[in-house]
């Protein structure tokens, strides 16, 4: 099944204290594009879905957010100051060599991090596990929600993953595509047919309107996988 919002409502604006939060971050300006692309999915997560707050980052029954398009976490690391999972005073100096932010997002030295990501085509396998090894555990509340770039579905274990989940009904998998037209080989149909063809479900909204956005991730079904096919403006 897969539902399309065509004409998008205009988005409202961020909250204007994560934007300032967001250029407190500087020296990897080089992946300020592939950062700013996810700002709005980020905000909309963490600011109306996922059942995980500070306190509760290491209990059994919370949601799991996974980035995989780690390789430019400068507005991760804003959502999560802004949502004070990690001290604002952090994002001054990131990757310096005493604070725990780094270029990728470290899973032992920052609060609400699932995973350690950065290299492509990781978190999407990684989101079927844990998925499973939640089902595995009888905890059939939490959700687990992985965030990609188009591009990196180009990965062969993103397409095993997606096959896998689909044919072992990982009910509780939503992933996040963030589609700015970037990939080398794309997909017949687009980004939502590569994943209904292997029995998930779909929604393609617009990545700036985050209204869209959390209907997206909240229109999974009860006996599929579903994917939230994000787009935005297209990659200079």
């Amino acid at each position: 099944m897969t539902t399309t919002l065509a004409t998008p409502r205009a988005t409202e604006s961020a909250d204007a204290r994560l934007r300032r939060l967001l250029t407190r971050l500087t020296g990897d300006e080089k992946h300020a594009p592939s950062s700013h692309s996810t700002l709005d999915v980020l905000w909309v997560l963490y600011d109306r879905v996922l059942r995980v707050t500070p306190a509760t980052v290491d209990a059994p029954d919370r949601d799991r957010f996974l980035l995989s398009k780690g390789h430019g976490p400068a507005a991760y690391y804003a959502v999560l100051a802004a949502k004070e999972f990690i001290p604002a005073e952090w994002l001054d100096d990131m990757a310096a060599w005493t604070n725990p932010l780094g270029h990728h997002p470290d899973r032992q030295r920052v609060p609400g991090v699932e995973i350690s990501s950065g290299s492509l085509g990781h978190g999407l396998p990684l989101g079927v596990g844990i998925a499973l090894g939640l089902r595995a555990q009888g905890l059939t509340a939490p959700r687990v929600y992985v965030l990609v770039g188009d591009a990196e579905l180009d990965e062969g274990s993103n397409h095993e993953a997606i096959a896998y989940a689909g044919a072992t009904g990982v009910t509780s998998l939503t992933a996040v595509a963030i589609d700015n037209q970037s990939a080398t080989h794309g997909w017949p149909g687009g980004i939502a047919s590569r994943f209904t063809v292997n029995g998930w479900t779909a929604s393609t909204v617009s990545g700036r309107d985050h209204d869209q956005i959390e209907y997206g991730l909240r229109a999974n079904q009860p006996d599929r996988p579903h994917v939230v096919v994000a787009t935005i403006e297209q990659k200079g």
